[in-house]
């Protein structure tokens, strides 16, 4: 058995690899799905369909594209977007979609009441966050209070990693990193679930059980190899958040390392020796015991991106808009873009935020417009990285991965307004193949170490001083605070 696979679920596809020994990529596969929003402000996932049905049809793929015999699957590790909500009944059947990560911000009413009975300063003491749209805690609350018949039948509260597992495995499992993200209801200090907070959210029995990353999580079952093609037996780990497996896909291990994702959103994960608090970020254990995670994310990017094709230019293709950004002035002939357009996560956390195209004037065109979404998105992703600044912890090495790293125009505004250097390395698969990585170790057929021989640096995307951007950027900011009024009044109409 010397190979693995490692398949991620996405925002809007999904991707898998199958890996030798050697990291060498003998297959890939994608499938497209979806991202449901019934209503603003909502963000949803079908949990058969998006997330087991893309794991069935990209397995498959893999094993018949390469040819390579299920026996010879040493192990399997899964990563989805996170941190979700799915109630499941007795049966392991969802009861309604998945709720989605931060951009989802229907519980918001719900974050307001446990912040305000709790309080803030508890809160961040135990669950090393505060309350955002990021946690999942707030979000079971409404599934309480909204949809008591639901909440009668759910029997366990899983997120998208742990449903893909459970139907591996028969096992109900979570990893620590994701479990931090079920603020109030994960105490960091003790690395175990606690209701002392807020009792009244969820029974603790309803959680999965909890696990490090690597750990075996169970084994194929006899139902799921019929399904997936896999042998029977076949280990599987108990997996993690999309983001995490990208930071192992580019050799993010050592603290003060950083990993950017250009994806449906910018997520930003560092790993630290020590725990970094702050409301403004994320935190949570790192995937294995006695290493942190401090974490940062946009609530749109590559959606902002999709939107504005979608809407502006349906029938031109990515690399065509990107020609046009590039042929524009850096810093838009003037266009400011604030990309709040599904509010925004770090670090102002605030799910009434609003987009907003400001300067605009007829002589600007489409190539203006799109530059500035590319620059405003660099400009939320800066404002990140000068709060680390703050905190006196700025990462000493930023890796690039993602879709958005072939984007050189959002690659280098990023470097140039962040005032920071990127590394980009010779895969960019992503997170499935930080997750082939992580099934290797689990079975010890890796170090952790090795990824670096995997996976090579291929470029670095240095900073470049530009005079629009010293000018425009505190405008940005700028134009934030004093349009925040006006975005909430919006928000309420």
């Amino acid at each position: 058995m010397t190979h693995t696979i490692g398949i991620d679920i996405g925002t809007f596809e999904s991707k898998g690899v199958l890996v030798d020994g050697a990291g060498a990529i003998v297959a890939t596969a994608t499938r497209p799905h979806r991202m449901l929003v019934p209503r603003p402000g909502w963000a949803e996932h079908r949990a058969d369909e998006d997330w087991w049905g893309d794991f069935v049809h990209i397995t498959r793929a893999l094993l018949s594209e390469s040819r390579v015999d299920p026996k010879d699957i040493a192990c399997v590790a899964a990563s989805a977007i996170g941190p979700c909500m799915l109630p499941v009944d007795a049966e392991g059947a969802p009861l309604m979609n998945g709720v989605l990560y931060g951009v989802d911000t229907r519980a918001a009413a719900e974050i307001d009441h446990l912040t305000a009975t709790i309080g803030a300063e508890r809160i961040m003491e135990t669950c090393g966050n505060a309350l955002t749209s990021q946690s999942v805690g707030p979000k079971i609350l409404w599934l309480k209070n909204h949809h008591p018949d639901l909440y009668a039948r759910t029997a366990k509260v899983l997120t998208s990693t742990s449903y893909i597992t459970w139907k591996l495995t028969g096992e109900y499992v979570i990893d620590h990193y994701t479990a931090a993200n079920f603020s109030p209801l994960y105490d960091v200090n003790a690395l175990a679930w606690s209701d002392a907070l807020a009792p009244d959210i969820l029974p603790l029995e309803r959680l999965p059980r909890l696990m490090w990353s690597t750990d075996i999580a169970g084994h194929v079952t006899a139902q799921a190899a019929a399904e997936t093609g896999l042998r029977e037996g076949t280990p599987v780990t108990c997996g993690t958040i999309d983001a995490a497996a990208e930071a192992v896909s580019v050799g993010v291990q050592r603290p003060g390392e950083m990993m950017m994702m250009y994806g449906s959103t910018i997520f930003i994960i560092q790993v630290t020796s020590d725990p970094v608090r702050d409301a403004r970020l994320w935190y949570a254990p790192w995937l294995w015991p006695g290493m942190h995670a401090s974490m940062a994310g946009l609530a749109t990017s590559g959606t902002l991106t999709h939107w504005f094709r979608d809407q502006f230019a349906r029938d031109t293709s990515f690399g065509e808009l990107a020609a046009e950004a590039a042929a524009s002035p850096k810093g838009a002939k003037g266009l400011l873009c604030l990309p709040y357009f599904s509010g925004e996560r770090t670090p102002i956390h605030d799910p009434l935020a609003k987009g907003a195209f400001f300067g605009l004037d007829l002589t600007h065109t489409r190539g203006d417009m799109f530059r500035a979404v590319l620059e405003g998105i660099a400009s939320g992703t800066a404002h990140v990285l000068d709060t680390y600044r703050e905190l006196d912890a700025f990462p000493h090495r930023i890796l690039a991965v993602g879709g958005g790293t072939k984007n050189a125009v959002w690659m280098q505004a990023t470097s140039d307004i962040g005032g920071a250097g990127q590394i980009v390395c010779e895969k960019t698969v992503g997170a499935s193949y930080g997750d082939a990585f992580l099934a290797a170790t689990a079975v010890g057929k890796a170090m952790p170490e090795e990824i670096v021989e995997w996976n090579p640096v291929a470029r670095t995307v240095r900073p470049e001083s530009v005079p629009a951007y010293a000018r425009q950027y505190p405008l940005f900011k700028r134009l934030y605070t004093q349009t925040r009024d006006i975005a909430h009044d919006l928000g309420g109409a």
